[in-house]
């Protein structure tokens, strides 16, 4: 079974069964519907769940891969050698590739395409990414250290607030010591990987606040800690991932990113200044005013009503 993601659904997928899931009253539910329909689809078809929404089943959470198939690790999307044969026909071309991988087999297989089509035929400079990468190994890690170094590539694309957003849903399927591990944003840091920050909106809020907040404090939606919370990052990588750090991978880093001579004005005017209120608080974060290339496009007051912060503290 596929859920319905936004992704999946771009892809142009043939040989769909769809279950009805906005009425289902429970995980055992799902698992029957799903049985169900698997019992007369035709060898290699998918399923797909519309509808399903993990607040409405009693048990208040996601649907699990160990729910419906036991001992799951997980499959690809594509078989792997195929897989690798697009990136190096891109690569050779001259395109940038960016891949999402989750797992940690997933992520390893996307770092060691990308090392072999370098090793191949090196074209330095065109920063093939890895998208999402949860659960990276410690191989990982050295591949991607190594790919930044000689080639401006195997940059990661993370989303933090994933923490927050997916965090207790995770348990359950990865156990406590794999979750700890979960982005691991500090060791990228402690290793020179350039990561960047987003947040797959439509699967996450969109706000950045939220992957500032989770990437400094590793909270997951209930409140809980189950992240290793040394792994958390200050707010200053924090906000690089989502504005230095990032613009390389648009490769508009001598337009945007910084506020320099010769680049654009591009500001976001925060309420209060992240470096001085409690990490607890990034989160409540409000955006008081949006500067785009220069110009104002957003002021959560009127003109009349604003009051710079500047004004405000000489007011207090």
């Amino acid at each position: 079974m596929i859920d319905n993601h936004s992704h999946y659904a771009e892809a142009g997928a043939e040989d769909l069964y769809l279950i009805k899931l906005d009425d289902a009253t429970s995980i055992p539910d799902i698992v029957a519907r799903v049985k169900a329909r698997v019992a007369v689809a035709k060898p290699g078809a998918y399923v797909l769940g519309r509808g399903w929404d993990q607040c409405k089943p009693a048990e208040r959470r996601y649907i699990y891969a160990s729910d419906l198939d036991v001992g799951n690790t997980g499959y690809p999307t594509m078989d792997p050698e195929v897989y690798r044969q697009m990136v190096r026909l891109f690569h050779q071309a001259g395109i940038s590739v960016g891949t999402h991988a989750i797992g940690d087999r997933a992520v390893d297989w996307v770092v060691d395409t990308y090392a072999l089509v370098e090793k191949e035929r090196p074209i330095p400079g065109l920063r093939h990414s890895i998208i999402h990468a949860n659960f990276p190994t410690p191989h990982a890690v050295d591949v991607m250290a190594e790919l930044e170094k000689q080639y401006d590539a195997g940059y990661l694309e993370v989303q933090p607030v994933f923490l927050w957003w997916f965090g207790q849903s995770w348990l359950p399927t990865l156990g406590a010591d794999r979750l700890g591990l979960v982005f691991p944003l500090k060791t990228y840091s402690d290793r020179g990987i350039r990561w960047t920050s987003g947040t797959d909106y439509g699967v996450a809020p969109l706000a950045p606040r939220y992957g500032l907040w989770a990437a400094v404090e590793r909270e997951a939606l209930d409140g809980k800690h189950p992240f290793d919370a040394t792994l958390g990052v200050d707010i200053h990588t924090a906000l690089r991932s989502y504005t230095a750090a990032a613009v390389p991978q648009l490769f508009l880093e001598k337009q945007i990113g910084s506020l320099e001579p010769s680049k654009r004005a591009d500001i976001a005017v925060w309420d209060r200044n992240p470096d001085s209120i409690p990490s607890a608080d990034l989160k409540n974060l409000k955006c008081e005013m949006t500067i785009l290339d220069g110009k104002s496009v957003y002021s959560r007051l009127s003109r009349a009503q604003y009051i710079s912060p500047v004004q405000r503290s000489a007011r207090q």
